[in-house]
């Protein structure tokens, strides 16, 4: 007879300097071989216009400055996707009643 596999608990633990986070307001996705990367970036200047110099196309340059990068490895990518919809549907569902001043 065989066992059931037994449910793991992981414990995470955040480090003192780690616990406030960082802010990011953007998040660029790339691959490796090994898996997935993922930039968090906050910008550190206005936006301001600039100027392809070998087409002369206009375009807004928003300068920012990566503040984490986390490697992912391809199993733990479906994973991390549940888990973000499940916070992000919480949220909207929260947001949603204080609109409406149920909560």
């Amino acid at each position: 007879m065989s066992e059931e596999p037994l449910e793991h608990r992981v414990e995470i633990t955040v480090p003192p300097e780690h616990e406030v986070g960082a802010f990011a307001g953007f998040a660029s996705v790339w691959r490796t071989q090994d898996g997935l990367v993922l930039d968090f970036a906050t910008e550190v200047r206005p936006p301001e216009v600039s100027q392809d110099p070998e087409t002369g196309e206009r375009y807004v340059h928003v300068p920012a400055k990566v503040v984490a990068r986390v490697r992912i490895p391809p199993a733990q990518v479906w994973e991390l996707m549940k888990s973000l919809e499940q916070g992000l549907s919480a949220y909207e569902r929260e947001s949603t009643a204080r609109r409406r001043g149920d909560g």
